[in-house]
């Protein structure tokens, strides 16, 4: 599969990719437990279909030492026994974050009082910057059908350079 535009060989992209990858570095210093990040952005690059997105916090997880059981189980997370109850109450914030369009009242309160109850405020608004972030770089990629299968650890730290 070719891309129908490729992102990173146009200036203007590339000049939006720096500073988009640089808005995620804020959210990668953070105190969020890097396996819930990429567990997060994992799952909601599942829903929206992205190849890419799949691929690059996949391979990212691994490469940090995350378990392909794990991994194998984001999208079944609800009937798995390996995740924390924080990591569960993150990837239902990741869910119903990304499905907005499916719940009109977005966020559940549940959902909410799971999330304050493991996460401190800045985790929070690491997790909600995530969120956004994460649909964002999704949505992108899907409309110009950026191909999966090619992504490296570590690529998405130069994006930023």
């Amino acid at each position: 599969m070719d891309a129908r535009f490729n992102m990173f060989g146009n200036e203007l992209a590339t000049r939006f990719g720096k500073r988009f990858a640089s808005a995620s570095l804020v959210i990668h210093q953070s105190s969020l437990p890097k396996p819930t990040q990429e567990l997060v952005s994992l799952r909601a690059s599942q829903i929206n279909g992205c190849g890419f997105c799949v691929d690059m916090h996949t391979k990212e997880a691994a490469a940090a030492g995350e378990t392909s059981t794990r991994l194998n189980l984001v999208a079944a997370w609800r009937e798995a026994d390996v995740f924390t109850e924080a990591e569960r109450a993150a990837l239902a914030l990741a869910e119903e974050g990304t499905r907005l369009a499916d719940a009109h009242l977005g966020v559940s309160d549940e959902t909410w009082a799971q999330i304050r109850k493991h996460y401190d405020d800045d985790q929070i608004a690491a997790l909600v910057c995530l969120l956004g972030l994460i649909n964002a770089a999704n949505r992108m990629n899907v409309i110009v059908r950026n191909p999966a299968g090619g992504y490296e650890p570590g690529m998405a730290a130069s994006f930023a350079s």
